[in-house]
This record gives structure tokens, C-alpha cells and sequence, in this order.
């Protein structure tokens, strides 16, 4: 035990390493904007006040999106899609893969589920011992299941998943822009030094130089994973999703979570559109277990009121609703298929043009 637990310790404060790279990198680049662009170099105070002005909103931005990523604790799957206790003890008891399926099922009745694995089983984290909420997946280097997961990133030592997507994002974005705007304001002064119209004092030629070059390579490396996490949350898909559809009960469907432009972007970004550039949880579609989708609607109500009747509480106290958005028609089919145990609602869905 004691070698693993070491083991275990080692490798935690390894994962730290690709942070403090990155901190480091930030620290240095403040340090050579502000002190050797801004104090040593620019001779006009205007110019170096609008620049340090304009760097400190953005580095502010940077930081703060940034550092809500890294500490944001990954949301996990409550104690509503555990296993009641005597349903537990027969899962543990039974050998038989089918009769276990036959276990899931019976709780899976009563839980908002509507993904399987890819045999069309219910989805469960001998891990964690729970049942996989949709959208959910189990980490191992977090070794924990993550509501929503995207992915687990090395550069902020966390699982970025639906409680700090948002964040994330915003992270990509203040980061491209920290860059572009360093770039953008050390672009002259990179070209005098380099055709040395500027003295070489206090070592700011080789500071303001290095800049340039690692902003801007920086710049080129964050647009485009930007870039691909904006195409993402247009079409309300996950980097998992993206690579690997969710199985429905009409079979893998890569958009079976979109909802139209409108409301992917709201699914990440909130309702309000006030709170879209800050690193805020503005989420107001529910607390990570359940999705509306192409195919289903859930009601956040009667979810609650399901896992109430089978002895579990709700997700939350209050759950928004899951409304879509106005210019998005949907015809709810009264009648209710049974798949596997569980009720699927058809929903037809006009996309948005």
C-alpha cells in the first residue's frame, strides 16, 4: 500500500509540471512587457500608459479564466444514480453480464437516461460503482466520473467537462488575445531592434525579441485548438462526442445533443448574454445529468419527482428549466416508446438557418 500511495503522490505532483510551465511563461512575459517594453524602451508616456492599460485588461481577463479552469472541481455524477443498497448486493452477487443489464435496467427506469454504450447496454463505472449520467464519462487520471467531460488537459492539470467548460473557453480565448495583443504592440519595436534603430540597453533587446517570437507562436497554437472548441460548442458536442458519436436508442447520433446555433451556445454559455465574457457560471440548463436532445426532451421536474419516488433526492433544490429557444418548433409525440426500460419522448426539430 504504501509504495502505491507514494506512487500515487509522485505522480500527482508530476501533473503540476505543464502548469508551472505555463505560469512561469506568463510570469516572464509580464515581466518583459511591463519593465523592458514599457519602462526601458517606449519614450512616449501616452503610448506606454494606453499599452500597459490595454495589456492589464486583458492579462487580468487571461489569469482569471485561467485560474477558475485549474480550480473548478470536476461536477460528478450524485448520489441519485448510485445503486440502491439491495440492488447493489444482487449486482455484486450476479456473474451473469445479462443479468446485471437486467439490474441497471430495473434502476434505469427511474433515472433521465437515454445513451448506451455502443452494445446498447446501460452505461455503468464499475470504478465509481454508478451509473453513468448522459454525457458522462470516468477519468483516470482524475479517477473520477465527470458530468459532461470533454477532456482531461495537462495544461491546467484538470478535467474540463460542464463545470468549467465555459471557462476553458474563455481561457483559449483571453489567451489568443493576451497573445495577439503583445504581438500587436512589440511589433515595432521588435523591427527596430532587429534592424537595430533602437540601442541595446538593460538587455530589453533580447527580452523584447524572445517576446514576439513566443507570443506569437503561442498565438498560432491557441487559435487553432479555439478554433475547434468554438466549432464544438456551435454544434453542442463534446471533444469525446466529436470522436466518438453517443448511442441512442436509434443508434449513434454525433447530433443528437444539438439544438440549433442559438441554444448550443446557451447550453455553454448561459442565457444571458451579460455574462458571456466572464469566467462566471452562467449555465442555466441544469446541473450536468440531463440534456435536452434531438430526440428527447426531459422535464426537469419530472426527473425530480422519478428520483424522489425511487427513494433519491433531486439534483438540485431548483433546476432551471430546459427550454428551447423561441424560433426552434418542436412537436412533442404523446406517446411514449418504451426502449430497455426507460421512456423516450419523440421530438421533431427544425434547425436553426
Amino acid at each position: 500500500m504504501a509504495p502505491s500511495h507514494a506512487l500515487r503522490c509522485c505522480k500527482r505532483t508530476v501533473n503540476w509540471i505543464p502548469v508551472l510551465f505555463i505560469n512561469l511563461v506568463v510570469g516572464w512575459s509580464y515581466y518583459a512587457y511591463v519593465v523592458e517594453l514599457c519602462v526601458y524602451t517606449i519614450p512616449n508616456n501616452a503610448e506606454r500608459i494606453s499599452y500597459l492599460v490595454i495589456f492589464h485588461i486583458f492579462f487580468f481577463m487571461f489569469i482569471w479564466s485561467y485560474w477558475k479552469t485549474i480550480w473548478t472541481r470536476p461536477a460528478e455524477p450524485s448520489k441519485a444514480f448510485t445503486l440502491p443498497r439491495a440492488e447493489k448486493e444482487l449486482f455484486e452477487r450476479e456473474e451473469r453480464a445479462e443479468m446485471q443489464q437486467e439490474i441497471l435496467k430495473k434502476v434505469a427506469r427511474n433515472l433521465p437516461l437515454y445513451t448506451r454504450t455502443a452494445g446498447g447496454a446501460i452505461r455503468y463505472c464499475d470504478h465509481c460503482q454508478v451509473v453513468k449520467p448522459d454525457r458522462c464519462h470516468h477519468c483516470s487520471t482524475c479517477e473520477t466520473c465527470v458530468l459532461k467531460m470533454d477532456h482531461h488537459c495537462p495544461w491546467v492539470n484538470n478535467c474540463v467537462g460542464f463545470s468549467n467548460y465555459k471557462y476553458f473557453v474563455l481561457f483559449l480565448t483571453y489567451a489568443s488575445l493576451y497573445c495577439a495583443v503583445i504581438c500587436a504592440t512589440v511589433a515595432q519595436y521588435f523591427i527596430k531592434f532587429w534592424t537595430k534603430q533602437l540601442p541595446d540597453t538593460h538587455s530589453a533587446k533580447f527580452h523584447i525579441l524572445f517576446l514576439f517570437f513566443v507570443a506569437a507562436l503561442f498565438f498560432i497554437s491557441i487559435l487553432s485548438l479555439l478554433s475547434y472548441h468554438l466549432w464544438l460548442v456551435s454544434k453542442n458536442r463534446t471533444t469525446i462526442e466529436a470522436f466518438r458519436a453517443p448511442v441512442f436508442a436509434n443508434g449513434p447520433d454525433k447530433n443528437g445533443f444539438s439544438l440549433g446555433f442559438k441554444r448550443n451556445v446557451a447550453e455553454v454559455f448561459g442565457d444571458e448574454a451579460k455574462y458571456f465574457i466572464f469566467p462566471v457560471f452562467s449555465s442555466s440548463l441544469g446541473d450536468g445529468h440531463s440534456f435536452v436532445t434531438r430526440l428527447v426532451h426531459i422535464d426537469p421536474e419530472q426527473a425530480n419527482s422519478a428520483l424522489q419516488q425511487n427513494g433519491k433526492s433531486p439534483f438540485m433544490e431548483e433546476t432551471s428549466p430546459n427550454v428551447l429557444a423561441n424560433d426552434t418548433q418542436h412537436i412533442v409525440d404523446e406517446d411514449k416508446e418504451k426502449n430497455g426500460g426507460v421512456q423516450i419522448v419523440s421530438v421533431a426539430m427544425e434547425s436553426e438557418q
